[in-house]
């Protein structure tokens, strides 16, 4: 199912899961790969030829784009049901990194091919370039949040939209794991590692939520949902 990453509750207009891709009948007249991967392994790096978006199937990914200092800067995570690759159409090549959080699987749609076999198909089409246009609101969502919110909504706004993300797949809200290191948060919220740890504990200090290891109890979802719409002073 093709969905829609974006759920921060300060972003607006609100987002909606996306209708039902059939795989299965776009298989039958589209060459379509699985490819799976293990926790670090990469799908695609950049400069690598685009020839492809994918569609995550099984497990979680993280985008990364080499900062101007030579380090790795992780842009975004996506799930299951969400694109990658979506940021290099229009290029020759793939314009920054996906690698797997965990052992996970995409379904590979060659593009252009995979826009003229939608023509084909009622409705999929509009499905695809829905898909497509809500990866893009996201991402420039996102960035426009990190460049007005202080430290705690940062954090604060990445547990909501994740929660929200295990909602739309049917997962519990309140109870996740992170599959995504303090390290990568911290280069998604464009903070410092220890300033997430901080935050983290400051979080379960006022009982928002409890953290073991990666495991996570949102216990005040309310209380989160206020400290991210919050704006830095």
């Amino acid at each position: 199912m093709f969905t829609n990453a974006c759920s921060h509750p300060a972003m607006t207009p609100p987002t909606v899961a996306l209708p039902k891709v059939d795989i299965e009948a776009l298989k039958d007249i589209l060459p379509i790969v699985r490819h799976k991967h293990a926790a670090g392994q990469h799908l695609y790096r950049a400069g690598q030829a685009f020839r492809a978006i994918h569609l995550v199937h099984v497990g979680s990914y993280k985008i990364c784009d080499l900062a101007d200092d030579g380090r790795e800067k992780v842009t975004a995570f996506k799930m299951k049901g969400e694109l990658l690759g979506v940021e290099s159409i229009g290029l020759g090549t793939y314009a920054c990194d996906a690698v797997a959080l965990e052992d996970s699987e995409t379904w590979e749609l060659p593009y252009p091919a995979v826009m003229k076999a939608a023509a084909t198909m009622p409705g999929l089409q509009e499905q695809i370039h829905a898909a497509l246009a809500a990866e893009i609101r996201c991402d420039r969502s996102w960035m426009l949040l990190l460049g007005t919110l202080a430290a705690e909504p940062r954090v604060a706004a990445l547990l909501i939209d994740l929660a929200a993300r295990h909602a739309r797949l049917g997962y519990s809200a309140k109870h996740f794991i992170l599959r995504m290191s303090r390290l990568d948060m911290a280069s998604f919220l464009a903070l410092k590692h220890e300033t997430v740890s901080r935050v983290l504990s400051r979080l379960v200090d006022m009982h928002y939520i409890e953290v073991k290891r990666r495991e996570v109890h949102l216990l005040d979802v309310e209380g989160l949902r206020a400290m991210a719409c919050a704006q830095a002073a």
